[in-house]
């Protein structure tokens, strides 16, 4: 197989196919998110034995444990796909809505169209559920898509794209609004980063190595989704039975999660009361806590505590190991926040009215949260349907990625034959 002719032939598909799904009206494709669903639902013990297939090859390859906890495709799993795009299927259509019309003294009104971006590239590791979520999004937004998942999720990737595929065909939508490249040869990235001739935007979900190799050779726009160095910061007015399962649900939830907590920041008034519950609940899980000198004095005796280091602020873990560090209170929180983050999700616990609007204007993050946990960071969560991914840019999209963030507006004007003097 040579690479480039094969890419390219996927983005000559891809770019017929998203002439007919801008036109497609939102019914039909609302069908072949409801039949993608029912198909999916039927062949979940197939789809169940794929995923077994990529998660024996990835243990063998000493895939590290957040990877495989991204690869694996469980019953609940599976179910939450399914949900997924029952719940987009029933969101409105955003494709062909006109608003802030505006009456000119000319004679001519002035409004924006909601319409698709076109052909969309997304390049993604591990996780088999991002097929779904990815065909979901792009389908009810009026897009193609050209998804390239990871060669750890090759089969089970193979698997849903045929079901993707069955649904598209049995609703009369071209077979090409969704195709998965079917090869793990890297040079496939290569190529689809550089064709914007059919693809109109790249949005990468992977790791660091990823992201710095597709910034340095896109020449395609990207919606970026970078590292997640999320912050939970306990106020000195917290509420303490709030802020101990916020603080552990954060952390221990899932760890090879971007929206996971990596750094906890405590106020100095509350850490001697807060930190020794905080440290029985994560003993449980047995964390490793990296903290700072006034941390570690109050959690002396902790099996698993070492001193944090310069670099633990910055690191993103994706396992069960948090930096911990002590502040004097919400200006030494934020000014810690503004120097360490990723600019993914921050968390502030407080009953202080003036300090969670203060945390909510200053936190520049996609997500500011108030009294909540950060796994809460999630498109499925804020009731998008799904997401493709979640921005940590500022332009095009911000924080979890939905339908409006794979849909543009064009100006559209309705006149009554008036010319411009």
């Amino acid at each position: 197989m040579d690479i480039t002719d094969y890419m390219h032939t996927l983005g000559r598909q891809a770019r017929a196919a998203s002439r007919a799904m801008a036109r497609a009206d939102g019914a039909t494709r609302n069908r072949a998110l409801i039949l993608i669903a029912e198909a999916i639902e039927r062949e979940a013990a197939q789809l169940s034995a794929a995923n077994g297939l990529d998660l024996d090859a990835a243990r063998a390859a000493g895939l590290a444990p957040a990877l495989l906890d991204r690869l694996a495709l469980s019953p609940s799993a599976i179910a939450t796909m399914v949900e997924g795009l029952r719940q987009i299927a029933t969101l409105p259509d955003p494709i062909g809505e006109i608003s802030n019309m505006k009456s000119r003294p000319s004679g001519i009104q002035v409004g924006q169209m909601r319409v698709p971006l076109g052909v969309i590239g997304i390049i993604y590791e591990a996780r088999p559920n991002v097929t779904v979520d990815a065909a979901g999004l792009c389908i009810k937004s009026g897009n193609a898509a050209i998804l390239r998942g990871g060669s750890e999720a090759i089969h089970c990737n193979r698997a849903l794209a045929k079901l993707v595929t069955e649904g598209l065909s049995k609703a009369g939508l071209p077979l090409e609004a969704v195709q998965v490249v079917n090869t793990t040869d890297r040079a496939a990235v290569g190529t689809l980063i550089t064709m914007p001739q059919y693809v109109d935007v790249i949005v990468p979900r992977g790791g660091k190595g990823l992201i710095a190799r597709l910034i340095e050779e896109a020449t395609v726009p990207m919606i970026k989704h970078l590292d997640g160095i999320c912050h939970v910061y306990i106020d000195d007015k917290a509420d303490i039975a709030k802020a101990l399962p916020i603080a552990f649900n954060a952390k221990c939830h899932r760890y090879g999660t971007c929206n996971t907590m990596e750094t906890l920041l405590v106020a100095r008034s509350v850490a001697p009361t807060v930190l020794p519950q905080l440290a029985e609940l994560y003993k449980t899980k047995e964390v490793e806590l990296r903290a700072d000198d006034e941390a570690r004095a109050i959690l002396a005796g902790y099996p698993h505590l070492t001193a944090a280091v310069e670099e633990d602020w910055s690191t993103e873990y994706l396992a069960p190991i948090l930096a911990v560090k002590v502040v004097a209170g919400i200006e030494e929180a934020m000014d810690h926040i503004d120097r360490y983050s990723s600019k993914h999700t921050e968390a502030i616990v407080t009953e202080d009215y003036s300090a969670a609007l203060r945390f909510l204007r200053e936190v520049d993050s996609a997500s500011v949260m108030v009294n909540a946990s950060t796994r809460f960071a999630d498109g499925f969560e804020y009731g998008l349907g799904a997401e493709i991914g979640i921005s940590n840019d500022k332009l095009h999209a911000r924080g979890p990625v939905g339908l409006e963030g794979l849909t543009s507006l064009k100006y559209v004007v309705f006149g009554h034959g008036e010319v411009r003097n």
